[in-house]
C-alpha cells in the first residue's frame, strides 16, 4: 500500500508558540463604530439549530438547514474607570485615569481607590480637549453565572466616536450601571472572536505537527522526525518540527456570525445542564460555527474589522433549537 504524504502541519505564521500570559485574550486592534465596541462573555458549549437559509446565493435559499452553533453567556459588565490617552510622537500612552464605585468581588483582582473624588471627575471633564483617547475599564460578573467563580475579569472597551467629548458623554450615562449584550451588538451582526485556545501540555512532533509515523523498522522513535537537518551548517533551523508545549495560545476568529441573542435561559438550556458547565443563568448569544477554548473561558468578541460584505445582516428564522442533554446517563 502507498504511504500517504501530507504537507506539513503547524503554520509557521504563529511564531513563537508562545503561552498566552493570561487566561482571557487582549485586544490590540479595534474596528470604527460608535459605541462600546466589544463584550466578553462565558463559553458554554455548543448545540445545532434547523433554520431557514436567508443567503440570496446560497444553492439551498428558502430550504431548512442544519446549523452548528456556540453558545456563550453573558452577564452584564460594569465600569471600574475611564482611561485617557495622549499621543507623543508615535506612541499612544494612557495620562490619566479616574475611578469608580465598583463591587468588593473586584478586591480579589485589583487594588482601586475605596473613595471616589467628584473634585477629580470635574476636574478631568474640563480637561477633555486635552487628551487623543478614551477607553473604558470594565470587569466582569462571575458570581451571577454557574461556573463557581468569583474574582472577576478586567479588561479594556474601546469606546467609538469622533472625538473624545463624544465619547465620553456617551460612557457617562453608564457610569454605575450594568451594561448588557444588547446595548453593544444586535442580531446578525458580524463579529470577531478573541479567545485563549485549549492547553494540551507536551506533546510530541506528530501530534504537534502532524509529521508522518515512520516504519516498523525505524530506528529509535517511530512518532519522531527523521532529521534535525544537515551536519554542515551544524545548525538546526526553527523550522525543524520539535517537541514542546501545544495550545493555551491567543488566537483571533474574523466574521462570526450573531444568530440569535437571547434573554430567556429557558430558551436554550438543556435538560441538566450543559456538560462541565451547568446551566445558563444570563442573557447567551448563539454564534455559528465553533469558538476556541474550553467550557468555562472568558472569550472576547469585537465589532468585525473587516467584515464579508457578502454575508448579510438579517440573521436566519430559526424553527428547530437542539435541547437534548448530553449528560451521559449511567
Amino acid at each position: 500500500m502507498a504511504t500517504t504524504r501530507s504537507p506539513r502541519k503547524g503554520s509557521l505564521q504563529y511564531w513563537p508558540r508562545k503561552r498566552a500570559k493570561r487566561i482571557y485574550a487582549r485586544v490590540r486592534s479595534w474596528a470604527s463604530g460608535q459605541g462600546f465596541l466589544g463584550f466578553a462573555g462565558y463559553k458554554a458549549g455548543m448545540t445545532h439549530l434547523i433554520v431557514k437559509d436567508n443567503r440570496p446565493n446560497s444553492m439551498t435559499k428558502g430550504e431548512d438547514i442544519f446549523m452548528p452553533v456556540t453558545i456563550i453567556e453573558c452577564p452584564a459588565i460594569k465600569i471600574v474607570s475611564l482611561r485617557f490617552y495622549k499621543k507623543t510622537q508615535n506612541v499612544v500612552n494612557a495620562v490619566s485615569e479616574v475611578f469608580f464605585k465598583a463591587d468588593k468581588e473586584l478586591g480579589r483582582k485589583l487594588k482601586f481607590p475605596k473613595k471616589i473624588s467628584q473634585e477629580r471627575l470635574n476636574e478631568i471633564e474640563k480637561r477633555l480637549g486635552e487628551f487623543d483617547d478614551l477607553k473604558a475599564v470594565v470587569y466582569t460578573q462571575p458570581k451571577l453565572t454557574g461556573i463557581g467563580k468569583k474574582k472577576p475579569e478586567v479588561f479594556e472597551v474601546a469606546i467609538g466616536g469622533n472625538s473624545v467629548n463624544e465619547k465620553y458623554n456617551f460612557v457617562k450615562q453608564f457610569i454605575g450601571k450594568e451594561i448588557t449584550v444588547k446595548d453593544v451588538f444586535k442580531q446578525g451582526q458580524q463579529v470577531d472572536f478573541h479567545c485563549v485556545t485549549k492547553g494540551k501540555g507536551f506533546q510530541g512532533t506528530t501530534k504537534r505537527y502532524g509529521t508522518s509515523i515512520r516504519g516498523r523498522k525505524t530506528e529509535k522513535a517511530k512518532r519522531g522526525i527523521g532529521t534535525l537537518g544537515p551536519w554542515h551548517p551544524a545548525h538546526v533551523l526553527f523550522t525543524v518540527a520539535q517537541p514542546g508545549k501545544m495550545g493555551f495560545h491567543m488566537r483571533t476568529e474574523y466574521n462570526k456570525w450573531i444568530i440569535k441573542i437571547g434573554e430567556k435561559p429557558e430558551e436554550i438550556n438543556q435538560e441538566g445542564g450543559f456538560v462541565n458547565f451547568g446551566l445558563i443563568k444570563n442573557p447567551y448569544v448563539l454564534v455559528k460555527g465553533s469558538i476556541s477554548g474550553p467550557r468555562k473561558r472568558l472569550v472576547r468578541f469585537t465589532k468585525a474589522i473587516r467584515q464579508n460584505k457578502k454575508l448579510v445582516e438579517q440573521p436566519p428564522e430559526i424553527s428547530y433549537v437542539s435541547l437534548e442533554s448530553k449528560q451521559r446517563h449511567r
